[in-house]
């Protein structure tokens, strides 16, 4: 669905990406990981050409974005921001109508478009219509975000760190919330994020970048069963920490409850 051959991007004598080569299967939700600088923001906003390579090429379906009017290609991707990216002067409604506004559509047919994706997104219409961004929680104008990049009905969604601004209620609801958006509407997600959590609960396989290049792809098992790298290893720490933390606290807590009904027992 998305391919990425011999890519390379530098910025003067400072090289992003290097030997950078990706398929990305359709229907598939895949996670570029990376800590920051790693290159992977920059390979994803090459997906709809808000970043040309110095060298090699990006092909949707086949095609290379190059070779297709820039206009036309966005509109066929979603793109969801990390901090919402809302216009703060327009009401909800005005927000997720923007691409169909700018395509043309005829009113009521926006209006009906627009009470659809606040629906899927679990925004009642009525209560939502409009507000303004300020008047929402963090979690609620992205869901908002995700609204407006489905407008069109896109096949393929960029995520670039979508949760990170938000807090750990919001943000586990909306990881859950994506990937039954992402799999009911049967879209091709690439996600950036530098989460390793967010991307083992998320992924059907995870790209690890470090320094331009992909040094370990593969899905979450996989990652957790062989890391291969010391930076994959790194970023699988914490959360493996917690986890061994979490099976501890239970263990400890079961082990009380049965000494304790044991005491109870032999009363």
């Amino acid at each position: 669905m998305i391919r990425f051959e011999a890519i390379a991007k530098s910025y003067g004598d400072a090289a992003i990406l290097r030997d950078f080569d990706l398929v990305v299967r359709e229907g598939e939700l895949l996670v570029m990981l990376g800590e920051s600088g790693s290159g992977k923001t920059t390979a994803l906003k090459m997906v709809n050409r808000l970043v040309e390579p110095s060298a090699g090429r990006v092909l949707v379906a086949g095609e290379p974005v190059a070779s297709r009017p820039l206009a036309a290609l966005r509109r066929s991707i979603g793109y969801v921001f990390q901090r919402f990216g809302l216009f703060p002067h327009m009401t909800i409604a005005e927000n997720v109508g923007v691409a169909p506004r700018l395509s043309g559509w005829q009113a009521d047919a926006i209006e009906r478009r627009v009470d659809e994706l606040l629906e899927l997104v679990a925004l009642a219409p009525a209560d939502h219509r409009a507000r303004y961004p300020h008047m929402l929680s963090g979690g609620q104008q992205q869901r908002v975000g995700l609204a407006r990049a489905l407008a069109l009905e896109p096949h393929i969604m960029l995520l670039d760190e979508p949760f990170g601004a938000l807090d750990p209620l919001s943000r586990d609801a909306l990881q859950v919330e994506y990937r039954r958006l992402h799999d009911r509407l049967r879209l091709t997600t690439v996600m950036v994020t530098h989460d390793m959590s967010e991307a083992l609960s998320m992924a059907d396989r995870v790209a690890v970048l470090s320094k331009g290049r992909i040094v370990r792809l593969g899905t979450p098992a996989e990652l957790i069963a062989s890391p291969e790298h010391p930076v994959v290893e790194a970023l699988l720490a914490t959360p493996m920490r917690q986890l061994s933390r979490l099976e501890s606290l239970r263990a400890t807590d079961t082990s009380a409850t049965d000494t304790s009904a044991a005491g109870s027992s032999a009363r």
